[in-house]
C-alpha cells in the first residue's frame, strides 16, 4: 500500500483551499436567486467532496488496473480543478492582504477617532479581484479540458542548422528527431499512425529517437510495435534510453523482473529495426566522408533522475571525426557535462521535458512552468560552436493532453 500520510495531507490541503474559495463563491452569489444559489453551492461541494474522498481512498485503490482512459482523465480533472482553485486563491489572498492593510492603518493612525469607523466601513472585499480570480481559475480548467483534444495534434518543426565544420557530403542531410513516445499513455491507434505517416512523408535520411519509448513496461508497446517498425531511413534509425525506459517507477516483484523488462525493451527495438546506442558511438558514412553519432543512456543533472550514461565509454574514438552528434535524453546533461568536458560535440539532441505539456508559444515568446526547473526545455539553444535541440515530445504522460506546447516531430536540416 502506498504512503497514506501523503494522501491525507493532500486531502486536507484540498479541503482548506475549497473552504477558502467557497467564501468568495458565496459572496459573488449574494445577488442570485435562491434556486441558482442552491445549484451553484450543491455543484461546488459535490465536485469538491468527491475529489477529497478520492484522494483519501487512493492508497487503497489499485488504479493500475483501471482502464487507461478512465485513470488518465480522472487524475487530470481532479488535479486540474485543484490547481485552478489554487491559482484563483492567489487573487483572493491579494485582496485579503489589502483588506488587512486597511484595517491596520485604521487601528494605528485613526484609533479612537471617527476615521477608524470610516476605514472599517470601507473595508469590503474587491468584487473585481474576486471575479478576476474566478476568471483566471476558470480559464485554466477550461484550457486543460480543451487540451485533451491536442494530445495527438502533431506539429512538424523545421530547423535548419549551419555548422562550418560539417563535411561537404553531409550538407543537406535531413534528420528527423522523435522523443518521448510514451506508448503506455496511448489510447488512439489511428491518431498515432497518422503521426508515424507524417514522419515518413518527410523522407528523412536519418531518424533519431531520444528516449522514453514506454512509461514503465515494455508490454506497453503491444499494439504499437508494428506502427513504429514502419519508421525507416536510408542511414538508419537510432535510439537511446530515457528515464522511463528503465522501469524505475514500478514496484517489480524482484530485481530480476526489472532487468528482464529492460532486456525485453532492447529486443523489441531490435525487432523494429532500431539500433539502440548504449553508451557507444557509430560512424555514419556518406559519399566517402564520415561523422560520429554518439548515444548514451539517461544522464541527468537533476537529483531525482538517474545517471546511467557513461560518456567516458561512448566518446573515445570519436576524436578523429570532424563532426559529432550526441543523443542524450535529459537536456540538463548539456550544461553539466557535455559543454564543460566535450567541447567538440557539435549537436546534442534531447527531449524529456515535454515542455511540461503546458505553456505559451507565440512567435518571439515561449513560456512554461518547466523553465524554472530546466534552463533548456524546448527548442534550439546555442553556446559558442555547440548547439542543443530539445524536442517537445511525441507522446504524453500524466496529463492526457497539451495546452500551448504541442507534440512535436522535428525535421533538422544541416544546410
Amino acid at each position: 500500500m502506498r504512503n497514506a500520510g501523503f494522501f491525507w495531507i493532500m486531502a486536507l490541503l484540498m479541503l482548506l483551499v475549497d473552504l477558502y474559495v467557497f467564501q468568495i463563491v458565496k459572496m459573488l452569489c449574494l445577488g442570485s436567486s435562491p434556486r441558482l444559489k442552491s445549484i451553484i453551492m450543491t455543484g461546488y461541494w459535490t465536485v469538491s467532496i468527491a475529489a477529497i474522498i478520492f484522494f483519501l481512498f487512493l492508497p487503497f485503490l489499485n488504479t493500475e488496473r483501471w482502464p487507461k482512459n478512465l485513470r488518465n482523465y480522472v487524475f487530470a480533472t481532479i488535479i486540474g480543478f485543484f490547481f485552478a482553485k489554487l491559482l484563483a486563491s492567489v487573487f483572493f489572498l491579494v485582496d485579503d492582504l489589502r483588506r488587512a492593510l486597511q484595517w491596520a492603518v485604521g487601528k494605528i493612525f485613526f484609533r479612537n477617532t471617527e476615521g477608524e469607523n470610516q476605514v472599517k466601513d470601507g473595508i469590503s472585499r474587491s468584487v473585481f479581484l474576486s471575479w478576476l480570480g474566478i476568471g483566471i481559475g476558470g480559464t485554466l480548467i477550461t484550457s486543460l479540458v480543451h487540451g485533451f483534444s491536442n494530445k495527438y495534434n502533431y506539429h512538424i518543426r523545421r530547423i535548419p542548422l549551419t555548422f562550418p565544420n560539417l563535411p561537404q557530403s553531409f550538407r543537406g542531410l535531413k534528420i528527423v528527431q522523435v522523443s518521448d513516445i510514451h506508448s503506455g499513455s496511448f489510447d488512439n491507434r489511428k491518431a498515432v499512425e497518422k503521426g508515424v505517416q507524417m514522419i515518413l512523408d518527410l523522407r528523412p535520411d536519418l531518424i533519431l529517437f531520444t528516449g522514453d519509448l514506454v512509461n514503465d513496461r515494455t508490454s506497453e508497446m503491444e499494439g504499437y510495435e508494428d506502427l513504429f517498425s514502419r519508421l525507416q531511413a536510408p542511414m538508419g534509425v537510432f535510439s537511446t534510453l530515457g528515464n522511463h525506459d528503465y522501469g524505475d517507477y514500478v514496484r517489480w516483484p524482484d530485481q530480476a523482473s526489472r532487468e528482464q523488462n529492460i532486456e525485453d525493451l532492447k529486443k523489441l527495438q531490435a525487432r523494429m529495426g532500431w539500433r539502440l546506442l548504449m553508451n557507444e558511438h557509430v560512424v555514419l558514412e556518406r559519399q566517402g566522408q564520415e561523422i560520429a553519432l554518439i548515444g548514451i543512456e539517461n544522464w541527468s543533472a537533476k537529483a531525482r533522475f538517474p545517471k546511467y550514461g557513461k560518456m567516458w565509454e561512448a566518446y573515445p574514438g570519436t576524436e578523429k571525426y570532424p563532426f559529432k552528434i550526441l543523443m542524450s535524453h535529459d537536456p540538463s546533461h548539456w550544461d553539466a557535462e557535455v559543454r564543460p568536458k566535450y567541447g567538440d560535440i557539435d549537436l546534442t539532441l534531447a527531449g524529456h521535458t515535454h515542455g511540461m505539456q503546458f505553456g505559451i508559444e507565440v512567435p518571439g515568446f515561449k513560456w512554461s512552468p518547466v523553465k524554472y526547473v530546466y534552463d533548456q526545455w524546448a527548442g534550439l539553444y546555442e553556446a559558442g560552436n555547440q548547439k542543443l535541440y530539445v524536442n517537445r515530445g511525441y507522446g504524453f504522460i500524466g496529463y492526457p493532453g497539451r495546452v500551448g506546447i504541442m507534440p512535436e516531430i522535428t525535421l533538422i536540416e544541416l544546410v
